[in-house]
């Protein structure tokens, strides 16, 4: 009877406070998104195993990806709580807005040059000793993947718009369209699309993602759109941190490049099983990070200003919270590693040994996990108090020390090492991060 009380209790409690509401609601559409994208990888598995097919897409997304991850994701992350700023303040959203999907087209532009020229020299040094039928492979499928920078650009910064207005629901969504449409063209177009099939799934689904933000951001007349004014205050201060974040991002970013540098000078499949191996620990992360750091992000933006003192005790009680739940969930989770990969991928051409290398993998990888995720918090309210130099310097060090990792551990125990290697990266560097988040806390609340 008491046990029925508490959770009736525990349910009034969330039902009545917003941003637990809205972190489930937003955890549970992320879980549907990531079973779609679960299922696109088991029918990607079936179909290619670990094959020169799949390193060479892999390979061509990287490219694509760094800069995603580099520049777009990280002028949303800086976007949110000065646009925050600015509504509170100066109200000129329409012109901020502006600014800022034009500054969104011009960098998108201007990096896929970069990249449309930088490839060949890119595959050059760090892919060097394969087959010119390899090279073609990965050329073919990169024509198709450079528009989605753009796209990805335009994407970042309409969901970061949704979120401002908590339309959470819309905003965490849209990744299902491209997982839907990537599995139609392996199943039923694999042979016309040739060996093009994912790159071509990939860019479909990403305009499908940006017409689909589109259409819900003018039916819920977010989109304000005037003449930009680049000279607002807070757009200056939004573009004073753009370097940071970048350079932040930019380092970051170079960790799986790096990791998947060494992978290459393994067998053919090393990259492959690497990707795998993520699959399990990037479904807790995801989820957590879309969760957490999309209703956190302008909920600490807004707090911030109007209760520093709170903020901070709710960003140490969350992260004790969330560590203590997920070490326990990744415990469990890895003494059933070889079981989960077995029931999600081997089949086909994904084999039993396969199965025990992934394995491996995954179980290092899921050991990071509560750190990734804490960290991540961590990232997000220093993003929210404009303190992106920081962690610029903290992905330096990361860097580094990754390339160095990398380089010991993979001549010892070779592709585990590189897994291993990222794990520690991130148990180290959220002690950085609890470290300085707490002397900003007493900088900022004394």
């Amino acid at each position: 009877m008491k046990a029925k009380q508490f959770i009736i209790s525990l349910l009034k409690r969330i039902k009545n406070n917003a941003i637990a509401t809205n972190i489930i609601i937003v955890g549970v559409i992320s879980i549907v998104v990531k079973v779609f994208g679960f299922y696109k990888e088991v029918v990607i598995a079936g179909e290619f195993g670990l094959s020169e097919m799949l390193d060479t897409f892999f390979i061509a997304l990287l490219v694509p990806g760094f800069i995603n991850s580099v520049f777009l994701s990280a002028f949303k992350s800086v976007f949110i709580p000065n646009y925050i700023t600015e509504e509170k303040t100066n109200k000129n959203i329409g012109a901020f807005q502006s600014a800022s999907f034009a500054i969104t087209i011009i960098t998108s532009v201007v990096f896929m040059v970069i990249a449309y020229l930088f490839t060949d020299v890119f595959l050059e040094l760090f892919f060097f000793g394969h087959t010119s039928s390899y090279y073609d492979l990965i050329i073919v499928q990169f024509y198709y993947l450079l528009p989605c920078i753009l796209l990805w650009g335009l994407t970042s910064l309409v969901s970061g718009l949704l979120n401002i207005y908590g339309e959470f629901t819309y905003s965490s969504l849209y990744p299902i369209i491209t997982s839907i449409v990537m599995i139609i063209c392996v199943v039923f177009y694999k042979k016309e699309l040739g060996t093009s099939v994912l790159a071509i799934g990939m860019l479909i689904g990403s305009i499908l993602q940006l017409f689909f933000l589109v259409l819900i951001s003018l039916r819920k007349r977010i989109l304000k759109l005037e003449k930009p004014d680049f000279k607002s205050p807070n757009a200056i201060l939004m573009f004073k941190q753009v370097p940071a974040k970048v350079s932040s991002g930019f380092l970051t970013g170079l960790i799986p490049v790096t990791d998947q540098y060494f992978a290459a000078q393994l067998i053919v499949g090393s990259i492959a099983a690497l990707n795998y191996g993520m699959k399990i620990p990037a479904f807790f992360t995801t989820i957590f990070i879309i969760a957490l750091g999309n209703v956190l992000l302008p909920y600490f933006s807004k707090l911030t200003i109007d209760d520093p003192k709170k903020s901070f005790k709710t960003l140490f009680l969350l992260n004790k919270w969330i560590f203590i739940v997920l070490m326990i969930i990744m415990i469990i989770v890895s003494i059933f590693s070889t079981e989960i990969v077995a029931l999600l991928f081997e089949r086909n051409s994904f084999t039993a040994n396969d199965t025990a290398i992934v394995s491996k993998i995954q179980i290092i990888y899921l050991v990071g996990v509560p750190f990734i995720i804490c960290g991540n918090l961590f990232v997000k309210f220093l993003t929210s108090i404009n303190k992106n130099a920081f962690m610029a310097y903290v992905s330096l060090g990361s860097m580094l020390l990754n390339i160095i990792l990398d380089f010991i551990l993979m001549n010892w125990i070779g592709l585990i090492g590189i897994a291993l290697c990222t794990t520690i990266i991130q148990v180290l560097k959220i002690f950085v991060f609890y470290k300085y988040t707490n002397k900003q806390k007493q900088l900022l609340t004394s």
